[in-house]
């Protein structure tokens, strides 16, 4: 995955009252919103909407209504009215796959931005590629979506040449993690717990691997049911083994109470965690969080230059929820495919071309601007080329960033 955590879900516009090209819909009303004859462009937004993630998810969809709504207003592709149709996945995979086929059977949509998961992102990744449908996600960090499970070994392979990523790899945030908690706090050892869903697993493996070879010691493996909120057997279990940390692998949802009960227990350690921790409901559902520690991707957006438009956009916008972790990845995603459909109508004559989602999935490859999180451009396999994760740490009930940098990995 992973997070910080509107606009309402911009409808898929009516057949009747449109005339239809063959990729994206010709609106000649003059009302200046979208008319003038502008050929709207549709980026679908997959996230949950609803459910315990629904915070990150929320700050997803604002986020790319920010970024269409920005280009609109530039017109920063002439003729091209961008809309955003968003779905809510419900944090299910099955759900995911049903939606990626909403998305390929209209028409209109020349990319896909999300999911938040990286296991919803497994039910949708083939769809997409079989109908060359361009999808760009700002939280999956699951490795093998990108290089298949022959990373491990030194082997890895391209798996979807329609997936490409804002948000970088549990390999590499596995590694900061590891350096972080062993090189800056100085913990060496350390419980390890995971909820079994591809995100979690992976991040915890990836800590585990990069930790021990620092030289730290695993005392304990568990696994939870990332549905459970009753933690205490697991919590008598860490206390046995002198745990100076407990690493999870998974989101925050589940971690607020691991934490509040590891710290009832009288166990006074940090949990951490990676990304799918970092959001502003961990410490609201966790009262005893202060002192846990996080990891999420590139470097606090309150922190760059290049994020105060952003932040400011956000807030004038109005959005009730806020933009949560991954809300200049998500923007930043969704400007990606703006960048692509760009180059594409500028090849086109200054029009979509009629097949546009193959000439906008051959432009991502093309793709190199600054966005609201750094530099954005994608590697031979589609991960970003921007590696740089800060740590964080709960202070007065907020994730206070303690240190940025790129971690070395292998």
């Amino acid at each position: 995955m992973r997070q910080r955590s509107l606009i309402a879900i911009t409808a898929v516009l009516s057949a009747g009252a449109l005339t239809l090209t063959a990729c994206g819909s010709r609106d000649d009303s003059s009302d200046g919103s979208g008319g003038g004859g502008k050929t709207t462009v549709v980026i679908g937004l997959d996230a949950p909407l609803t459910g315990d993630l629904s915070a990150l998810g929320l700050g997803m969809k604002n986020s790319a209504d920010l970024a269409a709504k920005t280009a609109n207003k530039e017109e920063y592709v002439k003729g091209v009215e961008f809309k955003i149709e968003a779905l809510d996945d419900q944090a299910q995979p099955s759900v995911g796959q049903q939606n990626a086929g909403k998305f390929i059977s209209n028409k209109d949509v020349l990319g896909v931005v999300g999911p938040l998961n990286s296991s919803v992102s497994q039910q949708m990744q083939k769809p997409f590629n079989d109908a060359g449908l361009t999808q760009v996600s700002p939280a999956n960090t699951g490795t093998e979506l990108t290089k298949g499970d022959g990373w491990k070994t030194g082997n890895p392979v391209r798996q979807f040449k329609t997936f490409f990523r804002t948000a970088t790899t549990d390999e590499i945030q596995g590694a900061f993690a590891a350096d972080y908690l062993f090189n800056k706090a100085k913990l060496k050892k350390v419980y390890l717990i995971d909820d079994q869903k591809t995100y979690g697993a992976g991040l915890a493996a990836s800590f585990k691997t990069n930790f021990t070879k620092l030289g730290g010691k695993i005392v304990g493996t568990d696994h939870i049911n990332p549905d459970d909120r009753d933690f205490n057997a697991v919590v008598a279990k860490i206390k046995k083994t002198g745990a100076e940390a407990l690493y999870y692998g998974g989101e925050y949802p589940a971690a607020a109470p691991l934490s509040q009960q590891l710290k009832d227990s009288g166990q006074n350690i940090p949990l951490m965690g990676g990304d799918g921790i970092v959001s502003t409901d961990y410490p609201v559902l966790n009262k005893k969080a202060a002192g846990d520690l996080g990891t999420s991707v590139g470097e606090p957006v309150e922190k760059l230059d290049s994020a105060k438009k952003f932040i400011d956009s956000y807030k004038a916008a109005g959005y009730e929820d806020p933009y949560q972790v991954y809300g200049g990845l998500t923007y930043d995603a969704t400007w990606a495919i703006i960048e692509a459909v760009k180059l594409a109508v500028e090849g086109n004559d200054g029009k979509v071309p009629s097949d546009g989602r193959k000439v906008v999935l051959d432009a991502m490859s093309k793709i190199k601007f600054d966005g609201v999180t750094g530099p954005i451009s994608f590697d031979e396999f589609g991960d970003t080329t921007n590696h740089t994760m800060t740590a964080y740490k709960i202070d007065k009930n907020e994730w206070a960033p303690e240190y940025s940098g790129t971690p070395k990995v292998g």
